[in-house]
């Protein structure tokens, strides 16, 4: 079912509620109170003292202590699920059955059949299904997606990118489900589509059965080549995307400050007789407008809900992310190459 055209003229601010105060619920709260497009009609938070905090932190700020309770709050319409991975799904589903459109911290859920069932779910009842992949809201990756997109750098080659830091340690999901979709996005993105074919490893360090560290390596029709490094088991923080063309490479180094954070490099590569001839040049930041991200993809969900415009981590896109999880894990698990047919989505293990 459609969405309801009607909403595009909706100026009301969206009544939206929370549900998980931890490590990222206050930030999407914030967000939320700072925006006038934005009404927060409460929170929902199971553990006691964590309520206490929230009291301190947000004095008057109704709250719930459970989701059901939540969801029957005056004037609901839509919920920010910010809870461990393992409960998206369910979270998910009981929000779209009480008609609520959902914003969901990434991965939309752990289950593949699951997420396509949510996905089918939101749009037979009109609503908005978003998960938050926030670095498609980042301004210095949309200036690295013009960048590309517009020639700058030749013909894509090879993405590799590296999410590395010491924690956050989980024991709901490995490594390469807790970090990786951030980086997955990023490069479904860039090349436009679906890997043919992907390649994994993990390594077992601090429980059996939770890779803390693992190295994906997905090919793509046309040559295209992507790497994706991810560790909670490492020295300092590394947050960085490298994209190689034919005619010059683009660094989005997270951890770097202001302009340091995007850079055009027109290094080139040619050939004298059966010698390689290397051209370095510097390195020239590339500009970007200066926003919050996270502020960047509230404001995107609110959208898209006023106007039914689906956002640029829909349900379509989150369920691309999720699949390319699946090789990879396939992969690690298998210790073998896995094809994917993109036109026929049949797994080849």
């Amino acid at each position: 079912m459609a969405i309801d055209d009607r909403k595009s003229t909706d100026a009301r601010p969206l009544a939206i509620g929370l549900v998980g105060y931890g490590y990222w619920g206050p930030n999407v709260l914030r967000n939320f109170r700072a925006m006038p497009e934005a009404r927060v009609v409460g929170v929902c938070e199971t553990n006691a003292a964590t309520r206490d905090r929230i009291r301190a932190e947000h004095p008057g700020l109704p709250l719930f202590e459970t989701f059901a309770d939540l969801l029957r709050a005056d004037g609901l319409e839509a919920v920010s699920i910010t809870t461990p991975a393992a409960t998206h799904g369910a979270l998910v589903r009981q929000a779209l059955e009480a008609g609520k459109h959902v914003l969901v911290e990434k991965p939309l859920c752990l289950d593949l059949t699951e997420a396509d069932r949510l996905r089918v779910q939101a749009e037979a009842s009109g609503r908005i299904l978003m998960v938050g992949h926030l670095l498609l809201y980042h301004p210095a990756f949309d200036a690295l997606m013009s960048v590309v997109r517009g020639g700058q750098i030749g013909r894509l080659r090879y993405i590799y990118s590296n999410r590395l830091s010491l924690g956050k340690i989980r024991r709901e999901e490995n490594a390469l489900w807790s970090f990786a979709p951030h980086d997955i996005s990023m490069i479904l993105k860039l090349v436009g589509r679906l890997p043919e074919r992907v390649t994994a490893t993990g390594g077992q360090y601090l429980h059996d059965g939770i890779a803390d560290t693992t190295l994906s390596h997905l090919s793509f029709s046309g040559g295209v080549q992507a790497h994706i490094f991810v560790s909670w088991l490492h020295p300092y923080k590394d947050h960085r995307m490298v994209v190689i063309g034919d005619s010059g490479m683009a660094v989005f180094d997270d951890v770097q400050p202001g302009e340091k954070k995007l850079s055009l490099y027109r290094h080139e590569v040619g050939w004298r007789g059966e010698a390689p001839l290397i051209s370095k040049a510097d390195a020239e930041p590339i500009p970007y407008d200066q926003a919050e991200p996270l502020r960047r993809e509230c404001e995107s969900f609110v959208k898209a809900v006023r106007t039914g415009t689906p956002p640029p981590s829909d349900a379509v896109e989150a369920i691309n992310v999720l699949r390319v999880l699946d090789l990879c894990q396939r992969s690690i698990n298998g210790g073998k190459e896995v094809r994917f047919d993109p036109r026929t989505e049949e797994t080849i293990s």
